[in-house]
């Protein structure tokens, strides 16, 4: 099997081509800048949204994981709506080529407001220009699947827990803080729910999910329970041995972040059991 990772030099793009090297699949990883990217694996660094016949110019690859994304972690920025026709166009040619799947990479912002379990079934109304870019792509790319018959796999990713100081998450950015000799983080009231997912468990529930066509759709990874942000924040900090305290009440927590929110997490469990 030969897997196009695109975004393969981003946070989560780096771990994702490693665990797939690992399991002997051939990858081709393409970003704009590939020198963090694993050396077993076939880097290309370009453009992607500049390149004619990209299936063809990535040597025909069996599956496309797409995880290229300007500006994740910035939910308003404009550079969502800019770049949505980019990626459409992109996933188009692939659909329309000899490709067997297509994958990419969603988010839980695509739901929106919600408190309680999302499944695949759960309606979706984002209110952010990240969310509701990150909808429109998987409508669109499930439409392209569906009329030029491939596989199609949406990868609703939740939120994720590494030490990983280039990374623009809260724990990232709690590890850069502490890195720098900070002895306080800027924090909310912690209050909120998350569904948590270490980045070494993330990276290897969608290896093993890109590899397998039998669970199909809309597939959440996830743990599939609830912590509150803040006892995580906490754990982490005391995981990693850090001195650093967080600063409660800081922030206001965001108007568009729900109360409690997890995955349903029975699509990934089938894909573990049966890896």
């Amino acid at each position: 099997m030969k897997i196009l990772i695109t975004g393969a030099n981003g946070y989560l793009g780096r771990g994702i081509v490693k665990e797939l090297l690992d399991k002997n699949i051939s990858v081709i990883a393409c970003d704009i800048n590939v020198d963090g990217v694993d050396e077993r694996a076939k880097r290309i660094k370009c453009d992607l949204f500049s390149i004619n016949n990209p299936y063809e110019y990535f040597d025909c690859p069996d599956v496309l994981l797409h995880l290229a994304w300007r500006d994740g972690f910035a939910h308003y920025s404009d550079a969502h709506i800019e770049d949505l026709n980019k990626h459409y166009q992109f996933i188009k040619c692939f659909a329309e080529s000899d490709i067997k799947m297509i994958a990419c990479l969603g988010s839980m912002h695509e739901v929106g407001y919600f408190e309680g379990c999302i499944d695949e079934n759960t309606p979706c109304n984002p209110i952010t220009p990240y969310g509701i870019s990150k909808n429109a792509l998987r409508k669109l790319t499930e439409i392209l699947c569906l009329k030029n018959n491939k596989d199609f796999q949406w990868l609703r990713g939740f939120y994720i827990v590494g030490n990983i100081e280039h990374g623009s998450s809260i724990f990232s950015k709690i590890k850069k803080a502490e890195d720098e000799g900070k002895l306080e983080f800027p924090f909310t009231s912690g209050e909120n729910k998350y569904d948590f997912l270490d980045y070494d468990e993330f990276c290897k529930q969608v290896s093993y999910t890109a590899i397998q066509n039998k669970e199909l759709g809309i597939i959440n990874i996830c743990s599939g329970k609830a912590e509150k942000i803040g006892d995580r924040v906490e754990r982490f900090i005391k995981e990693n041995n850090f001195k650093i305290k967080l600063n409660y009440g800081a922030f206001p927590d965001r108007d568009y972040d729900s109360k409690a929110i997890w995955g349903d997490d029975s699509k990934i469990r089938k894909i573990l059991d049966n890896k």
